[in-house]
């Protein structure tokens, strides 16, 4: 396998591209070279197979949607509080927003990982510690709310997230006088999480 790890970051991000644009089915290593604007033939040298680049996107679609860390710093500045976790989902939404491309390719993954055993058992657990993560961020955070309140803001804010990408015009004005996603995020928060 080829070792030039700016060509095989680029190569990645051009999966995610393609896997964004095209789903699982358009994910070839073709269709990668051609993203990248490399030669036909540079993907295959850099991945041994389609579920090894299926791996890297998964690993590299947890760096490109991780949280600034600069922004972390400044909101944990701020009381801890609902309006902090309020500020904390405003946060996850615009980085879906600004990253379409990431997040579609991760609901691809997602639909992959159900027909390929290998693929489900590995992003299973990526997604799982993403999960057990903010689970204890919350908790050494000390914001309102248990496990149980990050677990149904997980579900609450995927829910949003899937159809503000996919679906835009399913919620708006489903709540008359609630913005979307604004105006959601904040009623998902505010039915969720604990005043205390």
């Amino acid at each position: 396998m080829a070792g030039n790890p700016e060509r095989r970051a680029a190569l990645v991000d051009a999966g995610i591209a393609v896997l964004a644009r095209e789903g699982a089915r358009g994910l070839t290593f073709r269709a990668v070279d051609g993203e990248a604007g490399v030669p036909t033939g540079t993907a295959s040298n850099y991945f041994a197979s389609r579920d090894d680049l299926l791996r890297q996107i998964d690993a590299r679609l947890h760096v490109r949607l991780a949280p600034d860390p600069e922004v972390m710093e400044t909101l944990l500045g701020r009381p801890r509080d609902r309006s902090l976790v309020r500020a904390f989902m405003q946060d996850i939404m615009d980085r879906a927003t600004r990253d379409r491309p990431g997040y579609l390719a991760l609901l691809e993954m997602r639909l992959e990982a159900t027909r390929r055993p290998e693929l489900r058992a590995s992003f299973t657990k990526s997604v799982r510690g993403d999960l057990e993560q903010g689970i204890g961020f919350h908790r050494e955070a000390g914001l309102p709310g248990g496990d149980e309140t990050v677990t149904v803001l997980y579900l609450a804010m995927l829910g949003l997230i899937l159809e503000h990408l996919t679906l835009p015009g399913v919620l708006d004005g489903v709540l008359e006088g609630v913005s979307v996603p604004e105006g959601l995020v904040e009623r998902i928060v505010t039915t969720i999480v604990p005043e205390g």
